[in-house]
């Protein structure tokens, strides 16, 4: 029989899941940026960069979706699965084609951009933030798609942009998330 968590227990996962966000946000944003700045050179090392991203992405959607209530968990299994399995070819082959690349990246932005709008949708905390995070994951995705093989300093600099999007919303999710698992342990308590 288990245990009903403490409230210690709420607030150690809140903050550990919080901050796990927030470094994952640093860390997007950082690489949203050196795209923006120096897309020649970043090129080089892109397709690792953003598998591990994705990875990480993908973890952190199966965690949410194995720990997530309501009815966008099903999806978030499904962004989580798609994250692992091509962060994990892009780390294995990473540089075999940007048009590839590209079009991988396209497809991985339109499926979060509609499941982040589905749990939007479905959910009333943070709609606002998924709305705006599903759009510009969805428009990203279909310009990547109708052109892919745009320039490769157009694609760094429109996927820093998009990075740049998504870190300020991570670190914001893993604030508020760790704020409000805080609320639920004093709740608890």
């Amino acid at each position: 029989m288990a245990s009903e968590p403490t409230a210690q227990d709420i607030r150690k996962f809140s903050g550990i899941v919080g901050w796990t966000a927030v470094v994952l946000g640093l860390a997007t944003l950082i690489i949203g940026i050196f795209l923006i700045v120096s897309p020649h050179e970043t090129l080089k090392t892109l397709a690792v960069i953003f598998g591990i991203l994705l990875l990480l992405d993908g973890i952190l959607a199966l965690i949410g979706a194995i720990f997530g209530k309501g009815e966008g968990r099903g999806l978030l299994t499904i962004v989580g699965i798609l994250g692992v399995v091509v962060g994990l070819f892009l780390i294995k082959k990473p540089y075999e084609s940007l048009t590839v690349l590209v079009l991988i990246i396209g497809i991985w932005l339109i499926v979060v951009g509609i499941a982040r709008l589905a749990e939007a949708v479905s959910e009333s905390r943070e709609r606002g933030l998924n709305i705006f995070s599903g759009l510009v994951d969805l428009a990203a995705g279909i310009i990547f798609l109708v052109w892919p093989h745009i320039g490769a300093s157009t694609f760094a600099v429109i996927l820093g942009i998009v990075l740049v999007i998504r870190g300020l919303l991570f670190i914001a999710g893993g604030l508020m998330f760790r704020s409000a698992g805080h609320e639920a342990a004093d709740l608890a308590a």
